[in-house]
């Protein structure tokens, strides 16, 4: 299927998919469509409704706009959407934004020598509340109350309570809503805003694959896929990255993935592969390796250059180099690599965003989000919990006691 914004296809050989298998998820796929309701508020995939209601007023958010540079403390889903939306449009932001995702002392301390923190905002995300790394990170900056913004849900934890006894301007995480799945929520809007993302062209396509037209696609790929997941034997997703705008948009998605499918000894485990610079170091394996990979091919339509290689000799043994651009040169490369996926019947799928646009990256988000929930139902997997997750974090908080 194509659109303006995106390009989506899949090449998946019918005799790799256990048809019994297909032809039951195809029944099931129509029961669970009906009983998404998007309307629901309490549902997490009420974020994709166009009456989605958020949980602060942008006129309250003015007088943060003032501040050029921004830091966003979380992990996971609290910051790996704003990460993606930055990245993204890099170039476009006028502010600089940092990052802080993990227990990383050297980071810290570069953040820390790079910036001012009195003119700094900060901007601290977690769901609970009481996310180890994201309150030990926090509580290494002296921050004051003035340049800082909490989001956490309104119950019984840290940040919430620390927000209230400082008066912190605080705004509410939807509790309906998982941090994986929080990117057109609150977590991902605030720091967008503040980006000078227009948040609203984030959200316009949200629902355009609940939509007759767009249903279509979403049925094909997803009962595939949830075809693979089921027999266990296409287990790896690589996802190979031909635009490098991408590749913090890749990690949301490795997250949302695992984290949503892994469960129940089923799983896909997602990897992110940067090519055509991974042609020349994995792309043996991964084409005379194991059979047990599904490929998604990311790339991104990028403006036209002017800027061509000039051979003195064109006739030369590289004169098939002669007025070549590199982005003609990368997309020779990714398409000898389909034909060569194809000839070997190997299962791939083609994901191209035609236009590097708010609405369209929107739209990406929002697709990957409907998709991996159906996916997960299909399968009887509860796409919404993390339980093994929880797990750990609960024995570090006994270790650290």
């Amino acid at each position: 299927m194509t659109n303006k914004n995106l390009y989506l296809k899949n090449s998946f050989p019918k005799n790799i998919l256990n048809q019994k298998t297909f032809k039951n998820f195809s029944k099931n796929y129509i029961s669970i469509i009906k009983k998404i309701d998007i309307e629901n508020e309490r549902q997490t995939l009420n974020i994709l409704s166009s009456n989605f209601k958020l949980n602060f007023n942008l006129t309250d958010l003015k007088k943060f706009r003032k501040y050029k540079t921004v830091v966003c403390i979380g992990m996971g889903g609290s910051i790996l959407g704003p990460e993606s939306l930055y990245y993204f449009f890099r170039k476009k932001i006028k502010k600089n934004f940092y990052f802080l995702n993990n227990i990383d002392q050297q980071k810290l301390l570069e953040i820390k020598k790079k910036i001012n923190i009195k003119k700094s905002l900060f901007i601290v995300t977690s769901k609970s509340g009481n996310t180890i790394e994201t309150i030990s990170n926090f509580l290494l900056f002296k921050i004051t109350k003035k340049n800082l913004i909490i989001i956490s849900e309104k119950k019984d934890n840290f940040l919430n309570n620390l927000a209230k006894i400082k008066k912190i301007f605080f705004l509410e995480h939807n509790s309906s809503i998982g941090g994986r799945y929080s990117v057109l929520s609150e977590v991902g809007l605030i720091p967008a805003y503040l980006m000078g993302i227009n948040i609203y062209q984030l959200r316009k396509n949200s629902q355009k694959y609940l939509t007759k037209k767009g249903n279509i696609l979403l049925r094909d790929h997803t009962i595939k896929l949830a075809t693979f997941l089921k027999s266990k034997k296409y287990t790896n997703l690589v996802f190979l990255n031909y635009s490098s705008k991408l590749e913090k948009f890749l990690y949301w998605l490795q997250q949302l993935i695992a984290e949503s499918l892994g469960k129940k000894n089923l799983g896909f485990l997602p990897m992110i592969s940067n090519v055509p610079k991974d042609h020349h170091s994995l792309l043996q394996l991964y084409l005379d390796g194991p059979n047990d990979k599904i490929f998604f091919i990311f790339d991104l339509a990028e403006k036209k250059s002017n800027i061509k290689i000039k051979l003195n000799n064109p006739k030369s043994k590289i004169g098939f180099l002669n007025n070549k651009t590199l982005e003609e040169i990368k997309i020779s490369q990714k398409n000898a690599l389909i034909k060569v996926l194809k000839n070997k019947r190997i299962p791939y799928r083609e994901i191209k965003i035609k236009k590097d646009t708010v609405e369209a990256l929107g739209e990406l988000f929002a697709y990957f989000i409907l998709e991996t929930i159906i996916i997960g139902k299909l399968n009887k997997l509860n796409p919404f919990d993390q339980p093994a997750v929880e797990r750990v974090k609960n024995l570090t908080k006994k270790l650290l006691s």
